[in-house]
């Protein structure tokens, strides 16, 4: 006996069909046993014909039953064994829940809700839609629309000190989407790479995925260090020199021409990735590695993700002209993984000034979040915690220099209150430092409930 409920989301032949593929698989239904006439069963269930023929085609097609002309559908006979073992599919909730909802959420990456530019790009995609409606039956070029790498060109040179043409820059969907070509493109150099430790874990799963050696290489604050470099014999190596993450370090000029030197010295590669360098409150502007030697073997990294929206999935990279011959053996002949309405959008958005003042418009918003951070942390924490990495980007990092309970606990004692931290030591490769650091974002927090959180944080690391 077979029954179709309302109740549930799925279809009544999608029903049917689970319940009949059940019994087969469960022996209820024995081999070359008769199935009822399309008809007759779907008078039985008082539905309509299509729906039963449906179910009945659909365990045709896969082999559940057979048909014999004139005579109607049979089940097949199946191993015992194997039909047992055929996983059943379990029931979808109709309704998921929502994920909790966090009242103080200090992820170091999260960006402030309704700040996205809504009115301004829906106007820019509308414009975009009618200017490249002819273009909607063509690929794309594999570098990305020529309009928007215009753009980013003139836009870079300006804001970031880089130097270069539109053919150098690749549209890409993310960081990952970028690093991910470099690792096919940087096949024929030696295969390891130096990463900074700590540093964003997202590259080391990247290069370890591609199969390359990973060096953790340790930063100070003058950024990397290039004794340690050399030693490892990496011919790659990643960095974050404008605001190193998660530590915050500036590296200074000294050490950024030193490191430039060991790249064009030993032929190796810099993949510089200056990722909120739009996002810096306090003194001028840091300039870029790519600017100081434009013919140097260096890769720039870029984002609109931590300004716009991380969901657009719209970033860029600079390959040094070296480079491109690789570029175009390797994806000469692949098409650019970015849509074009989006990117069109984008080059609108830049070319008519909506980016730049919302850029500045970030900037002044997120300043003052950070100020009130820093704030709250100097009368919660006092002497028991050093701030590193202020003054720009989306979040700081707390070094507890008291007696504290350790991260997990206090991450522990988080999550029950209702306040999420992303672990420091997920940036390690090796072993944390031996004193608590706490990654603290301050993208996502309305500034009232500031002053709150970090109250509610100085409790929690109390004590053992």
């Amino acid at each position: 006996m077979f029954i179709l409920s309302d109740s549930t989301p799925l279809p009544f032949y999608k029903q049917l069909y689970n319940q009949i593929r059940e019994k087969i698989l469960a022996g209820s239904l024995a081999p070359d046993q008769k199935l009822p006439s399309v008809r007759d069963l779907a008078a039985e269930l008082s539905t309509s014909r299509n729906t039963v023929d449906a179910a009945y085609q659909e365990l045709y097609s896969e082999g559940f039953i057979y048909s014999r002309e004139r005579s109607g559908y049979f089940v097949s006979p199946l191993e015992r064994g194997f039909a047992s073992a055929l996983p059943y599919p379990s029931p979808r909730r109709s309704h998921p829940g929502k994920p909790d909802q966090l009242r103080y959420d200090f992820h170091p990456a999260r960006l402030a809700p309704g700040t996205f530019p809504v009115a301004q790009w829906r106007n820019c995609y509308l414009e975009a839609l009618r200017d490249c409606a002819d273009s909607l039956t063509t690929y794309t070029e594999p570098q990305g629309d020529l309009e928007l790498r215009t753009n980013l060109r003139e836009y870079l040179e300006r804001s970031r000190g880089v130097i270069c043409d539109e053919g150098q820059i690749i549209i890409t969907s993310g960081l990952q989407h970028g690093l991910e070509l470099l690792c096919r493109m940087m096949q024929d150099r030696r295969p390891s790479v130096a990463l900074e430790e700590p540093g964003y874990h997202l590259p080391r799963a990247v290069f370890a995925n591609n199969g390359y050696h990973l060096h953790k290489v340790a930063t100070h604050p003058s950024g990397i260090d290039i004794d340690h470099l050399r030693s490892s014999g990496s011919g790659i190596v990643y960095v974050t020199p404008s605001h190193q993450l998660p530590l915050g370090h500036v590296m200074p000029v000294a050490n950024r021409l030193k490191l430039i030197e060991w790249a064009q010295t030993g032929d190796n590669l810099i993949l510089e990735d200056d990722y909120d360098s739009e996002l810096r409150y306090h003194g001028k502007p840091i300039s870029s590695l790519q600017g100081l030697r434009p013919d140097g073997n260096i890769v720039y990294l870029g984002t609109f993700s931590k300004v716009l929206s991380p969901t657009l999935r719209l970033s860029y990279m600079v390959l040094p002209r070296p480079l491109l011959p690789a570029y175009r053996a390797h994806f000469g002949n692949y098409f650019s993984t970015v849509p074009l309405l989006e990117q069109r959008c984008m080059a609108k958005f830049m070319e008519q000034g909506y980016w730049e003042r919302h850029v500045r418009r970030m900037r002044t918003l997120y300043q003052q979040k950070h100020d009130l951070l820093l704030a709250a942390i100097g009368r919660e924490f006092g002497a028991d915690g050093v701030v590193l990495g202020a003054d720009a980007g989306l979040h700081v990092v707390l070094r507890l220099v008291s007696e504290n309970p350790g991260e997990a606990e206090i991450l522990h004692r988080a999550k029950g209150s209702g306040m999420r931290l992303v672990p420091f030591s997920q940036m390690c490769a090796g072993d944390p430092p031996a004193d608590t650091h706490l990654l603290l974002g301050f993208g996502g927090l309305l500034p009232e409930r500031i002053d709150e959180g970090v109250a509610l944080l100085r409790t929690l690391c109390k004590g053992r």
